[in-house]
């Protein structure tokens, strides 16, 4: 019964994952506007991971690679946390 269990979970693993990956990808929108957004960010793994999420909540992405947040207002207003630990959520 073992190697059954082992096979079950390796398989319900891999179909996670693809399932996983499917739901993360972006619209081709969003992947363009993001790209160029974060192109000369420092870690731009994860500007593109926030400005994703932004840009599919939103709907737009403000111009060039810093700055300009007036274009897009949604985009501007997101914020993390409350208080102190409050932040712009997007880049």
């Amino acid at each position: 019964m073992k190697p059954l269990h082992a096979a079950l979970a390796l398989l319900l693993i891999l179909l996670a994952s693809s399932y996983l990956q499917a739901t993360m990808a972006g619209s081709p929108f969003c992947d363009s506007k993001c790209k160029v957004r974060c192109s000369k960010a420092s870690y731009q793994d994860r500007c593109l991971k926030y400005c994703g999420l932004c840009c599919e909540e939103c709907r737009c992405v403000p111009s060039g690679t810093y700055g300009h947040k007036d274009e897009c207002p949604c985009y501007r207003d997101k914020y993390t946390g409350f208080g102190k630990k409050r932040r712009p959520k997007c880049p």
